[in-house]
């Protein structure tokens, strides 16, 4: 299965992502290292590195699925493009999609949470919150079923929530 998280920066994803996979299990693909790793290697930031990412993402969760193994996509996959791209990638290795949403419903915590995270990420910059509300305004409807977390929510119900989706309550 390839189970593909979204949402705005510092909702929670990456949070839920990281309990949701060792739950499965599921190999984990994050967009931001990825990022930051290429910056790290000399690729100018003026490059569309975040392309690229998504790519090399895609191309890492391939070798995952090959293998037989759920992969779980974590970026924030505000356009639909991405959105196909997963679906693509999905049908190539017939197996299920399942998209999960993350949205944080209290802006103030929202941007607290954007303010005071420290991921670790050698050379990633955090977006800051101005650059957060400007992707908001870019991020496109959906169209395909998914399944939405509020992050408000403890950690732990929504990871049970997740896994009940993209299980079947099995």
């Amino acid at each position: 299965m390839l189970i593909v998280m979204a949402g705005l920066p510092a909702v929670g994803k990456s949070s839920v992502a990281g309990e949701l996979g060792r739950a499965l299990p599921a190999a984990v693909v994050s967009v931001d290292p990825i990022e930051a790793a290429m910056w790290r290697a000399g690729v100018d930031r003026v490059q569309p590195t975040g392309l690229a990412a998504y790519l090399v993402a895609e191309a890492v969760a391939d070798g995952v699925l090959a293998l037989d193994q759920c992969v779980i996509i974590d970026a924030v996959n505000a356009m639909e493009v991405a959105r196909r791209q997963w679906r693509t990638l999905a049908d190539r290795h017939r197996v299920p999609v399942a998209f999960i949403e993350v949205v944080c419903s209290d802006s103030r915590v929202h941007q607290q949470r954007l303010e005071r995270r420290s991921r670790g990420i050698v050379g990633f910059e955090e977006p800051t919150w101005q650059a957060v509300q400007q992707r908001r305004t870019e991020y496109e409807p959906w169209i395909d079923d998914r399944l939405v977390l509020d992050s408000i929510a403890d950690l732990a119900s929504n990871v049970a929530k997740a896994q009940e989706y993209v299980t079947g309550g099995t």
